[in-house]
């Protein structure tokens, strides 16, 4: 057994485990537990300061889970997108690939939390079928793997899957999407990434939500990955009470950039039953996303999107920048609120065509 490997295996797991460290009520960790299963890595659990703190909301269970007054339990549709378990084909040149149904630790506003934790959705017995699928649809080019988390496969297991999608000719790109680095960095260690780069062109997009979950443990594995050439990308959810102010998003963004992993998205937080705790106006997000742009470098801005409701896809959202437009100019507002006008090119009209004179034939060839 690999060190990560003994780490998560002292994970607090059961409601016992859970309600003693954090001392909560244990019935209710016990009614929490049942609709959603609970696990938080020893590492994690000693990066929460106090009961209630930005990383303790999103790992420990909440009675607020269980008041289902809204939200749904697939409210992506991912499942109507779904040709075999282990598929989501929802765009044309690229198709998502569940090959793990564990995490290391579950997060509580979790998209996935009617799949995730259950192996009978998703079970290795199904990934042999999501390659067929994947190897007969040659529209496909880009393959995000993810779960669960794959990483938290063997790395025999996940070199398995990588070899069979990199021998499907029309498959370019390969992408992971972990959360490893971030709730057990010591699983990113040179074996693992001297695996990985067999595999180019391979990108990760790991999943930090607070500055203080970017350690030195956590620069040293995502280091670790951007040294063998992995690009590394970040998806980040809007959660109230956890980041959602101008300070802390940009202050994770920045701090990200420092260990060269460059934002991606920020998530407005998904219609998912028993989360509503956790989400936030769509005009919070507007407000931070506003806070980044031109207050910091564009390379530590995201795009905001919502992932829609039935099925429609990311939609990118950005607060009104452009405030009219003519045939003469057009008005802008910068970051700061101030108004410029760039002018339009002006489209020269065309010229009337000169009238022509009648067309004689000469005089030797007149009838």
């Amino acid at each position: 057994m690999e060190d990560w490997q003994r780490i998560l295996a002292q994970s607090l797991r059961t409601p016992e485990e859970i309600a003693e460290r954090f001392g909560l009520d244990l019935e209710n960790v016990r009614k929490i537990s049942r609709a959603f299963k609970t696990r938080i890595t020893p590492y994690y659990a000693n990066l929460i300061r106090k009961k209630g703190d930005p990383l303790y909301k999103q790992v420990v269970p909440d009675l607020a889970e269980l008041a289902q007054n809204s939200g749904e339990e697939d409210p992506l549709e991912e499942d109507l997108d779904s040709p075999v378990p282990s598929i989501i084909h929802r765009y044309p040149d690229r198709a998502l690939f569940l090959v793990s149904h564990s995490c290391a630790s579950y997060c509580r506003f979790c998209t996935r939390k009617r799949k995730v934790g259950n192996p009978a959705k998703i079970h290795p017995r199904y990934i042999e079928d999501g390659i067929n699928y994947l190897k007969d649809h040659r529209e496909v080019r880009d393959v995000i793997i993810s779960g669960g988390d794959p990483l938290i496969l063997s790395d025999d297991r996940l070199e398995s899957i990588l070899s069979q999608l990199r021998g499907i000719s029309h498959i370019e790109i390969l992408r992971l999407g972990t959360r490893m680095p971030c709730f057990l960095p010591q699983r990113i260690n040179q074996k693992l990434v001297n695996m990985l780069k067999k595999y180019h062109p391979l990108y990760i997009n790991v999943h930090f939500n607070h500055p203080d979950e970017i350690t030195e443990e956590a620069a040293r594995a995502l280091n670790l990955m951007a040294d063998a050439g992995i690009p590394l990308g970040n998806q980040t959810v809007l959660l109230k009470g956890i980041n959602d102010d101008v300070l802390t998003m940009r202050k994770l963004m920045q701090k990200l950039l420092t260990v060269r992993v460059r934002p991606y998205y920020i998530y407005q937080a998904d219609y998912v039953m028993g989360t509503d705790h956790f989400r936030t106006t769509v005009e919070k997000g507007l407000e931070i996303y506003q806070g980044l742009r031109g207050w910091t470098s564009g390379l530590a801005v995201p795009q905001y999107v919502i992932d829609a409701p039935g099925g429609g896809g990311k939609i990118p959202l950005i607060p009104e920048y452009l405030q009219s437009i003519s045939d003469e100019k057009v008005v802008l507002r910068n970051y700061a609120g101030e108004i410029f006008i760039y002018p339009q090119v002006k489209t020269p009209k065309k010229r009337r065509p000169r009238s022509q004179p009648p067309c004689y034939a000469a005089p030797s060839q007149q009838l």
